[in-house]
């Protein structure tokens, strides 16, 4: 069954803002001695923002003298040094452009709010590539709930099974799959690729496969 569109998740996916949020975490526990576990409670298995839980797991180890305020700046202050160059993750503009030169529809079903996805994919000249984003402000539940894919399908009018999303976490997959979409999965440094293996294709990278041989696998 032919593909006419795709939809992207967004962060770790697109860009590689997982590392940056990393670091960023990284840094805010080691203004305070500290070393961040991401082993420990780290990910929280859904979308959405859980900036408040960090903090409340950096107080709790830092004690009442601990200022949100200041441990959140310096988190933000670090990670967007960093996200100020940070590139498309590899393949990804080849398959933009493909896509494009295809005919393929194009989409984000992202769970982070609309003005940090248009941010950063217009900094990196993509964001006119889509023909619509949906995002995680313009929806009830995150992902493994699939409202926002649901929300960039109507937007497409496409139907589910001509449409195929490429995620690079268990629970993006869970919301794709759940919304009646072929999936890809693509990991991020932070997931294996045995995670992934609910998807309907699993690579290392958007540059491993060239855009028409990946449309015609999933067909």
């Amino acid at each position: 069954m032919t593909v006419n569109a795709l939809v992207f998740d967004f962060d770790g996916l697109l860009m590689d803002t997982e590392t940056t949020m990393v670091e960023g975490w990284r840094a805010a526990w080691a203004q305070h001695g500290l070393t961040l576990d991401l082993d420990d409670g780290f990910w929280p298995g859904h979308g959405g923002d859980v900036t408040a839980h960090r903090l409340d797991r950096l107080a709790a180890l830092v004690g009442p003298t601990f200022d949100r305020g200041v441990g959140h700046r310096a988190y933000e202050a670090h990670r967007a040094r960093l996200n100020g160059s940070l590139p498309l993750r590899p393949g990804v503009a080849e398959w933009l452009s493909a896509a494009r030169d295809a005919g393929v529809a194009l989409a984000v079903a992202s769970s982070s709010p609309r003005s940090w996805v248009r941010e950063h994919l217009t900094r990196a000249g993509v964001f006119d590539h889509f023909d619509t984003i949906a995002t995680g402000d313009e929806v009830a539940d995150h992902k493994p709930d699939p409202a926002v894919y649901h929300l960039a399908l109507r937007r497409l009018g496409v139907p589910a099974h001509e449409a195929a999303a490429v995620e690079d976490t268990p629970h993006g997959l869970a919301a794709a799959r759940a919304a009646g979409m072929r999936t890809v999965g693509i990991p991020n440094p932070f997931v294996p690729a045995t995670a992934l293996a609910a998807a309907d294709l699993v690579l290392a990278s958007a540059a491993d496969l060239p855009l028409k041989d990946l449309l015609t696998r999933l067909a």
